[in-house]
């Protein structure tokens, strides 16, 4: 199938999914040298995924292939992390850093999602209760996004994808929630025109899944086409970035 590429100034944009591998360890001496470019992936495991994907290309390594030569893309990110631990991330990012890519938030819902199991005595009642954790989850992303901003470089944060449960209906109500928390990662991001990456765009099929909460190797050389058009693209403030 032909892939066709196009990016909109607005909520949209539509990229052709790539595969490719190559490897640039963090600190590493070549991201140094003069006039290179340094992008750095924080946040969790949808960015360190090496450990789903065996003797497989990782999230890095996909990017890192499609850069340009001049662009050395490292790894800050660390599987299971939650917001909190961005910050933790951050301060280890150096300051010739020139471009920053978060991916949080997923498993901090994960951490919330034993409220699906609760009872309520009325949707109404449901619905209140997931609004109150709605409201801790945005107001720590959105501390996590004033630390972002802070370092004054191009930036962008990603959805939290939608996880194909085998049961239907399990993989309906986490949809639903997590529409809720994306509300909060979307209206944060684009109140301070923060580049948007939309993973429940981009990971549309079940293969691009290495299991339920985890890129495969498909997903990510999909992600790894949209990190490119963000870092080499130069899409406006304020753009979601997307792949199907």
């Amino acid at each position: 199938m032909r892939s066709a590429y196009c990016l909109l100034p607005s909520r949209r944009a539509v990229l052709a999914a790539g595969f490719a591998a190559g490897f640039a360890p963090l600190g590493c001496t070549a991201a140094k040298g003069q006039g290179m470019k340094q992008v750095f992936l924080l946040g969790d495991s949808v960015f360190d995924n090496a450990a789903y994907v065996p003797r497989q290309p990782d999230v890095r390594r996909q990017v890192q292939a499609l850069m340009p030569p001049e662009f050395a893309v490292q790894l800050a990110a660390r599987d299971g992390a939650v917001m909190d631990d961005v910050f933790a991330q951050m301060r280890k990012v150096p300051r010739s850093a020139t471009h920053l890519i978060v991916s949080a938030g997923g498993n901090d819902a994960l951490q919330a999602s034993g409220l699906l199991n609760e009872r309520a005595s009325s949707v109404a009642d449901a619905i209140e209760k997931l609004g109150l954790i709605a409201d801790r989850f945005g107001e720590r992303y959105s501390a996590m996004l004033d630390a972002l901003q802070s370092r004054d470089i191009p930036a962008a944060v990603c959805t939290i994808y939608e996880p194909p449960f085998p049961d239907r209906q399990r993989r309906k109500i986490s949809a639903t929630a997590l529409a809720v928390l994306n509300d909060q990662i979307t209206r944060h991001a684009f109140s301070r025109g923060v580049t948007v990456i939309d993973l429940r765009i981009i990971f549309d099929r079940d293969e691009d899944f290495a299991n339920p909460i985890e890129p495969s190797v498909i997903g990510g050389a999909k992600l790894a086409r949209a990190i490119l058009t963000f870092v080499t693209g130069a899409p406006p403030s304020g753009t979601v970035i997307a792949s199907k």
